[in-house]
Formats: C-alpha cells, structure tokens, sequence
C-alpha cells in the first residue's frame, strides 16, 4: 500500500521538493530528522545572532550621515529577507500539497505562515522606526512600503482563511491557491524599487553583480544577522510542524480508542 501523501509512480518526474517531502512524509524519518535539527538550528541561530548583535551595537562604525540610527538595518534587512524567504517556501510548500496532496507539505505551509506573519510585521515596524528619523516619516505608500505590506497581510490572510474553513482539506486546498497566487507579490517586493523608483530604499547594495556596495564593517554583522534568523526561522518551522504532527497523531490515537470503546 502506498504511504498516504506519497507521489504515484504515473504523474511524471518528481520535483526536488517532492522527493524531499515523500522522503520525510514517514513519521519516522521526520521524527528523526527534527530531533536532530531542532536543537542544531536553536543553538546556531542563538550563536550567530549574538554575535551579530555584538557586532552590529558595539563593532561596526557609525553612519557617516544616519549615525546610530543605521544600526536598524541589522535587524530590518534580515527581516525582509526573510518575510519573502518564508513566503516563497509556504507558496511552494503549498504548490507540492496542491498537486501531489503531500500532507507533510500542508503542515510546513501551515507552519510558515505564523513565523512568516511575524518577520514581515517585524520589517514593517523597524522600517517604520529607521525612517522617522531618518527621513522624517514613519510611513508613505512608497512601492516597496505598500508591497511589503500586502505581504504581510497575505499571511494573516493564509491564516485567517485556514481557520474560517472548518473542512480540514478544504481549507488547506483553499489555503494553498490563496498562497500560491500571492507568489505574484514575491518579485514585485523585491525590484519595486528599480521598478518605480522608489525615493525611501535604494537598490541593491549586497547581492550585486558587481559585489556587495556596503562596507565589510557593516557587511559582517549584517551576514551574521541574516544568517542567525533564517536559522531561527527554521528552527521554528521545524518546531511547528513537530508538534503539528505529534497533536495529529495523538488525535488519531484518541479516535481509535473511542472507535474501540
């Protein structure tokens, strides 16, 4: 008997996200998985972070022109990296449960959400506290401001939608196109600027054709941030879909000794 949420050998070449859910869709194989991954990714996550905070409050210069106030960036940049990170991992996660009904799939989509609402009102609000001084406003309906905002609210809406349905695989196939067709909004985030030339953010500094246009100073600390919350993020996934799965099966549990009793 095939294992449920496995691929059937006649839909065609498996996706690289495919071969990796069918391959941790077995409870076992996951359970192992996270019981090493979770603790790897906390405590990296903790190590970089604080390393990137020592260095970005304590190490790194201050601003020629912003002064202190450019130490936001530290925690605002990896913020919006992230937001649209997790976006595009719930948005695949979601494209892999819509065609294959991977369940492990619908669990990792469910679990961004969350952690992804979080990071994308986490860039909202130190935007909102580096441009007050900076350029005098918290807000303007800036193209990257107004993205970045439909962003977040496209994961409170993935959330919100999920918990108005109260047909479990409805609602996560309802989910899944909401999820997917917010993919739209990803590369608008990212080139808004180029695009309409916004007058708050400027282009690309880091990843560059031509190199990195931000000093090594800033640079480091930044590198370390960035990788610090995407392992956070992980590690909250990770955690998420744990326990996720351990309620299910608890749940199963409960409904069989009911059937039984």
């Amino acid at each position: 008997m095939r294992p449920s949420g496995a691929c059937p050998p006649d839909q065609g070449r498996l996706t690289g996200a495919n071969i990796m859910f069918s391959y941790l869709a077995n409870p076992q194989r996951f359970e192992k998985f996270s019981r090493i991954a979770i603790p790897v990714c906390g405590w990296l996550a903790l190590a970089l972070i604080a390393a990137g905070l020592w260095y970005g409050l304590f190490s790194s210069p201050v601003d020629r022109f912003q002064g202190d106030t450019i130490r936001i960036m530290y925690v605002h940049v990896p913020s919006a990296w992230l937001a649209l990170a997790l976006y595009f991992a719930m948005g695949g996660a979601s494209f892999v449960y819509f065609i294959w009904r991977h369940n492990l799939a619908d669990t990792a989509a469910a679990s961004i959400a969350p952690i992804g609402a979080v990071f994308a009102g986490l860039c909202l609000i130190t935007g909102a506290i580096w441009g007050r001084p900076t350029w005098g406003a918290w807000w303007v309906w800036d193209a990257r401001l107004t993205s970045m905002l439909i962003q977040f609210l496209l994961f409170l809406g993935y959330i919100a939608l999920r918990a108005a349905i109260e047909d479990e695989r409805l609602a996560a196939r309802s989910a899944a196109i909401l999820a997917m067709v917010g993919l739209v909004n990803l590369p608008i985030v990212r080139f808004s600027v180029e695009w309409w030339d916004g007058i708050l953010h400027q282009g690309a500094t880091v990843f560059r054709a031509d190199g990195p246009q931000i000093h090594g100073s800033q640079l480091l600390p930044l590198a370390l941030m960035a990788a610090g919350f995407t392992l956070m993020a992980g590690w909250m996934v990770l955690y998420r879909m744990r326990s996720a799965i351990m309620a299910r099966k608890a749940a199963n549990l409960q409904r069989l000794r009911e059937a039984r009793a």
